[in-house]
């Protein structure tokens, strides 16, 4: 929105040009979303306790985790608000990809949101039942995939990248589609389980939100992207905002989210910053790199399938408890230690996922 103005306004002082630049842009937007993450976070923190949004907590969980039923929950409602007003404000509004991005993000939100309502304020513990949380995941995200697939104007759009290797291109036609609703839907599972300590999902978050918003810059401009040898997407490069107001309103929230949390963001944050995470990989062509920068996400999924099958299977626990942060804990690990060596091995393996744009 902001974008019209600074271009009205260049028209009579040239200095205004500079807000063309996505770079800045992308800072203000981050800036932005952290600012509004700060104010509004203590008056919404103070909200939810006052409506009794508190957390539950699994009966059969770690011991340590007992004292912190009560603390409201639902905060990352606070997310959405700070990655949709700053997206709104300084993105561009003619860009099809913000508008795939945030619908996408805040539809899956909703999800979220009426899954912990049910949980919080009417008592029941199943919440939005399973069936019709993956009903309206799928729904969302098969809507998008086959959106993204019949607007594509170049191939580049569609096409299936290798890392590591500029010669392995793959059309794929409407197997695209199904690509696109798995990274979508898998992601957001992926982060939802990952949300069970202090901190430990948002951070992560941010920290690929942040490499996705320099390989949609680079995926944008055609000189780097030539480059790079790198898939040129015309109008990927505005996702720079959108990934800054992401890390800006995730280091908001985990402001209030860092151990000792004072709120949890619940489903309606979880769900989310998944499906976030994962149109936006798809937008960029980069899912196999999402796989690799969103190791602890994977590793996280993997544990649940892993414990259930061997369960169902041989009746025995590969994991103390799953998902698998929850078994160094039942080891005795302190719930700091296993938050910041989640978040040392996300860093890692972010770098890694930056190193394929050159090692290629």
């Amino acid at each position: 929105m902001l974008l019209y103005l600074f271009e009205y306004l260049e028209a009579f002082e040239s200095g205004f040009s500079v807000f063309q630049y996505l770079t800045l842009r992308a800072i203000l937007s981050a800036l932005t979303a952290l600012l509004i993450s700060l104010l509004v976070g203590p008056s919404m923190i103070r909200s939810l306790s006052n409506n009794d949004i508190g957390q539950s907590v699994r009966d059969d969980g770690p011991e340590t985790h007992f004292k912190k039923a009560g603390t409201p929950t639902m905060g990352g409602t606070l997310i959405l608000v700070g990655i949709a007003a700053s997206t709104l404000l300084w993105a561009d509004w003619e860009n099809t990809y913000i508008w795939v991005a945030l619908l996408v993000t805040m539809t899956y939100g909703v999800i979220g949101f009426i899954d912990d309502y049910k949980k919080v304020k009417l008592a029941n513990s199943a919440g939005l039942s399973a069936r019709a949380k993956y009903f309206w995941q799928s729904v969302i995200a098969l809507t998008a995939a086959i959106y993204l697939f019949k607007s594509a104007q170049v191939p580049a759009e569609t096409q299936f990248i290798v890392p590591f290797f500029k010669d392995i291109i793959i059309d794929m036609g409407w197997t695209y589609v199904v690509l696109t609703y798995f990274v979508i839907v898998g992601t957001s599972n992926a982060v939802n389980l990952t949300d069970g300590l202090d901190g430990l999902a948002v951070l992560p978050t941010v920290m690929v939100a942040g490499a996705l918003a320099i390989f949609a810059y680079l995926t944008g401009h055609v000189r780097f992207a030539e480059y790079l040898a790198i898939p040129y997407v015309p109008q990927a490069g505005e996702l720079i905002v959108f990934c800054a107001a992401l890390v800006g309103a995730g280091l908001g929230f985990l402001w209030f989210n860092a151990y000792p949390a004072m709120v949890f963001m619940g489903d309606v944050g979880a769900l989310a910053l998944g499906a976030a995470l994962g149109v936006v990989a798809v937008l960029v062509r980069q899912e196999l790199v999402l796989a690799i920068m969103g190791g602890v996400f994977v590793m996280e999924t993997a544990s649940v399938i892993i414990q259930v099958a061997s369960f169902k299977l041989t009746g025995k626990r590969v994991f103390k408890m799953a998902p698998v942060h929850h078994h160094f804990e039942m080891k005795g690990w302190p719930e700091p230690r296993v938050i910041v060596r989640f978040w040392i091995i996300t860093f890692i393996l972010v770098l890694v996922g930056l190193a394929t744009l050159k090692l290629r």
